[in-house]
């Protein structure tokens, strides 16, 4: 595959991340008494939800571009950085994957969660997504900042991890009414990180401060 187009792949990421936040942004305006403090952003696109249709079209290219733009990077970086690092983006790219086939296949039935079969591997699925975020986070930031492969990937791996565990933690202690705020912090985490690779493999591994 040419080099050239292998790289401008990376572009995608930054696609992903922005179709993921018109549909977070805009998808309440099809759902009536929609409280995005209080609930997650999943709601949005439950099997019943009103602003499910929105949401899948504005939201369209969100997985399928993030899903290329990692799948790119880790064809691109058995040449570079330790096995750390490489590590742990061939986890980052495992998440993505594992989001992109669990959330397709089990979506919740309704807004919250109602203990059929469909939410619970949902659950399961997000239980996978934040374990598997949070340890190939932990991977790139001691990769790149902790050894000095790249540091500043290791800070943007270290940021989003930050977001990631605040998120965790904060809809655990925060009550229920403000349990879409922290909620937020960690799928944004995600996201945004996705874009961060992406732009690091289109502008090229070895650049050692990109961003």
């Amino acid at each position: 595959m040419n080099e050239k187009l292998v790289r401008k792949l990376g572009w995608l990421g930054l696609v992903s991340l922005l179709s993921y936040t018109a549909a977070v942004v805009f998808s309440p305006l099809a759902y009536p008494g929609y409280d995005w403090m209080s609930q997650a952003v999943s709601d949005l696109s439950a099997d019943t939800a009103p602003s499910r249709v929105l949401w899948s079209q504005l939201g369209a290219l969100y997985m399928p571009c993030g899903i290329v733009c990692v799948t790119m990077c880790c064809v691109t970086i058995k040449d570079h950085f330790n096995r750390v690092l490489r590590a742990g983006i061939y986890l980052f790219t495992l998440m993505n994957w594992i989001s992109t086939v669990g959330y397709t296949m089990f979506p919740l039935t309704q807004a919250g969660i109602s203990g059929q079969f469909q939410d619970v591997m949902h659950l399961i699925v997000t239980a996978a997504v934040v374990l598997l975020s949070i340890v190939s986070l932990t991977l790139i930031a001691y990769g790149g900042l902790g050894q000095k492969v790249n540091p500043a990937l290791g800070k943007w791996a270290l940021f989003s991890l930050c977001l990631m565990i605040t998120g965790a933690v904060g809809t655990a202690v925060l009550p229920h009414a403000y349990f879409g705020i922290p909620e937020r912090f960690s799928v944004f985490a995600c996201s945004g990180f996705t874009a961060v690779l992406g732009i690091f493999h289109s502008r090229g591994w070895e650049r050692q401060e990109v961003l």
